[in-house]
């Protein structure tokens, strides 16, 4: 079976693995501070500051703390997203709102965003899906309109770039997951990026159960005894030995994002001859892919997924939207017909750092076999080739 997801997991991670449970601190410690460190200089600006976190559905929920959300408050955020996100907003006691998405770049759309804004409405979030970044310089200007604050959930683009920037080095609250699927991996972790040193503190205690331990203290695997605690807090800090994975994925980056475009690419050339497909409309220029989608028919989306399976091509849905979902259901939303429709036609295809493009080729060429009208699964090709694509 191909799989979906395959997480670039080499010596140098072995290794950095086995020496940080060899350095005997297992919290939060040095390699924490390194990870940190080398975040901030891929983002390359002194004027954003990095936390690591414990996943990235915690940074959606310390984000929304440090921009002040709490009960009586709305969040709007794209129906065609991850659960992460609505759940965050639910923790902190705010409402959801849901808002459509584009067709083509399947990002929130801004101008039914605008529709949505009422006096409760205290942030928004928006999110890059997969290799197609949102327009952020519309989404600035709409939150200087509205005086919102933009949490950006960046957790498909870390190592992407917007109009030259780096993802993170711009945008008011960001938020990066390094789960066992996205990119970049830290087996599970988040990085927060924030403004100000005042909102730095805030994470640094929030992370760790609220308490006023000096970060600076633990970087150098000590802790401090004797500490305050003013708030409310979490156990949302990430580990060393976790941290150690990530530094050796960052000293990868390059390697990982050029992989990733270079499938991405044989992807949209090789569907390009599938007139049933329909392919991210981009050149992935600047972009660190984190999944490669299609949208098909809905009336194929399932019995395509069936398929592949049985010729040994795994698949993934990201996502069903989110006022689908029981929970959910019932919170204010606008008009939601694109979402529904993306929600039935998208497909996710296998994508790996360093994947061997011959795996690229076999999984365009089993759609091409479903949708020619070939034999059953199963059954040695045969018939027409679609153009592209070799039967």
């Amino acid at each position: 079976m191909i799989p979906v997801f395959k997480p670039l997991i080499e010596k140098e991670e072995i290794d950095a693995s086995r020496e940080s449970l060899e350095m005997g601190w297992l919290g939060m410690g040095s390699y924490v501070s390194g990870f940190e460190n080398k975040v901030k200089e891929i983002l390359g600006t002194e004027e954003r500051y990095v936390a690591a976190l414990s996943t990235g559905t915690a940074g959606l929920h310390v984000a929304l703390l440090i921009a002040g959300v709490g009960p009586g408050d709305e969040v709007i955020v794209s129906s065609f997203n991850c659960s992460a996100d609505f759940q965050a907003i639910s923790w902190v006691g705010a409402e959801i709102v849901f808002c459509d998405c584009l067709d083509d770049t399947l990002a929130i759309d801004m101008k039914q965003a605008a529709k949505l804004v009422t006096p409760k409405t205290k942030a928004i979030i928006v999110m890059d899906y997969d290799c197609i970044l949102c327009d952020h310089d519309e989404i600035a200007e709409f939150a200087a309109t509205h005086q919102l604050r933009v949490i950006h959930d960046a957790a498909h683009s870390f190592g992407s770039r917007y109009k030259g920037k780096p993802v993170g080095s711009f945008s008011d609250i960001c938020v990066f997951s390094h789960d066992p699927v996205k990119t970049i991996t830290c087996l599970d972790g988040g990085t927060i990026v924030v403004k100000t040193r005042e909102e730095l503190a805030m994470v640094h205690e929030l992370r760790l159960l609220g308490m006023q331990q000096p970060a600076a203290v633990m970087y150098q695997n000590q802790r401090a005894w004797t500490f305050d605690v003013e708030r409310v807090g979490y156990r949302y800090h990430m580990l060393n030995m976790h941290a150690a994975i990530g530094l050796a994925q960052l000293s990868k980056l390059a390697l990982i994002a050029s992989s990733r475009r270079d499938a991405c690419i044989k992807y949209n050339a090789l569907l390009a001859g599938v007139p049933q497909v329909r392919t991210p409309l981009t050149d992935f220029a600047d972009v660190n892919p984190f999944l490669y989608y299609i949208r098909v028919p809905a009336e194929d989306r399932d019995a395509l997924r069936k398929f592949l399976k049985e010729n040994g091509v795994d698949t993934g849905i990201h996502w069903q939207p989110g006022h689908w979902f029981s929970l959910w259901k019932n919170c204010r939303a606008g008009d939601l017909s694109v979402t529904d429709r993306v929600g039935n036609e998208i497909l996710s295809l296998p994508l790996h750092s360093r994947m061997d493009l011959a795996l690229v080729d076999e999984v365009c060429r089993q759609i091409g076999l479903y949708f020619a009208g070939t034999p059953a699964a199963g059954t040695p090709a045969a018939g027409k080739a679609v153009a592209g694509i070799a039967a």
